[in-house]
This record gives C-alpha cells, sequence and structure tokens, in this order.
C-alpha cells in the first residue's frame, strides 16, 4: 500500500520498484527545488524493461505521458546494463558533464563491495540525479539545498588518500624495513 501511495505522488521518479521509497524521497525533494527555482524537469526512470542495443531512448521515453519539457532523464535499466542521460533539447544535453553525471551511478552501482544491490543502486541513482540536478541549476546559475554537496565527495576523497597513505606505511615497515635491515646487518 505504502509503495502504491509513493508511485501515485512520484512526479520525477518513474520506478520499477528498483529505488526504495526513502532514495525516491530524496529524487523528489531535488526535483521539486529544481522545478521551482529553473523551470527544467529532472527524471529517473528506473526500469526492469529489456532495452535493446540500438532502440533510441528518446523513443523509450514516450512511453511515459507525464513527462514535461524542458527535461533531463536519466534512463537506469539494469536488466540491459544500460545507463543513459537524456534531455528534451540538444543544447541542455551539450552543456551537461555527461560522463561525470553518469560515473557517479557506474562507480558505486558497479562496485563489487557489501552493500545490497538495493543500496548500490539507490545511492548510485541518487548521486548522479544530484549531480545532474546541480549542472542544470549551475547552468542557470542557481543554487541548490536538497542536493549532496560536493564537500561530502570532498571528505571521502580525503579519507581514501589517509588509507592509502596509511597502507603505504603498513607496507613500508612490516616489508621493505626488515629487507634494508637485513642488508645493513649483513
Amino acid at each position: 500500500m505504502l509503495l502504491f501511495t509513493l508511485s501515485l505522488n512520484a512526479q520525477y521518479l518513474y520506478n520499477d520498484h528498483l529505488i526504495s521509497p526513502k532514495a525516491a524521497d530524496k529524487i523528489e525533494a531535488m526535483g521539486n527545488e529544481l522545478y521551482d527555482k529553473t523551470q527544467v524537469n529532472a527524471y529517473v526512470i528506473a526500469t526492469n524493461d529489456k532495452l535493446e542495443r540500438g532502440v533510441s531512448v528518446y523513443e523509450y521515453l514516450k512511453k511515459y505521458s507525464g513527462i514535461r519539457e524542458p527535461f533531463a532523464a536519466i534512463v537506469f535499466a539494469p536488466n540491459s546494463q544500460r545507463l543513459h542521460l537524456v534531455a528534451s533539447n540538444k543544447e541542455l544535453l551539450i552543456e551537461l558533464d555527461r560522463d561525470k553525471i553518469l560515473d557517479y551511478a557506474i562507480n558505486i552501482i558497479a562496485s563489487k563491495d557489501s552493500n545490497s544491490v538495493q543500496s548500490r543502486y539507490d545511492l548510485g541513482i541518487v548521486q548522479a540525479y544530484s549531480e545532474l540536478a546541480d549542472e542544470i541549476a549551475q547552468i542557470k546559475g542557481i543554487k541548490l539545498q536538497n542536493t549532496i554537496k560536493e564537500g561530502g565527495r570532498g571528505i571521502l576523497t580525503v579519507i581514501n588518500t589517509i588509507i592509502i597513505i596509511g597502507s603505504l606505511f603498513v607496507i613500508w615497515m612490516f616489508f621493505i624495513s626488515p629487507i634494508f635491515k637485513k642488508r645493513k646487518s649483513k
């Protein structure tokens, strides 16, 4: 019943039960703010449909009657191993950093970690959608409040750097340093 209610209220997410309700709420909040401030719609289409290679994603989107122009959309079809970014006009698509937006989703979804597939889908799509919304807002000269800020990503970079430096230190202490000590003692 809860999923049915959420699907009735969803405006920016077309979901075949691939994205959790909590992630859906975050997408809807970002989408509402983006539209209120820029008059551009941003959608996520998360589908279980099989999208064959060579089939136009724009043709596929005609299936969704609620999509309003101008728009940008992330189309996620894991059964087809496809992830696309499309826009209603070429100018918008050209201005967006397509690779950067899709890389957020791909890097998280394709990771082999202990998180569940559902968690990776949620996090990857929400991150990509947040980046899409931020880029559209930046093009329009606006700042958004509901998106995931770059600062959080910077913290992850710092943590990764500390882990790498720590690993190098451990390798030095336990593997390389003993070799040098052995050579000096001879």
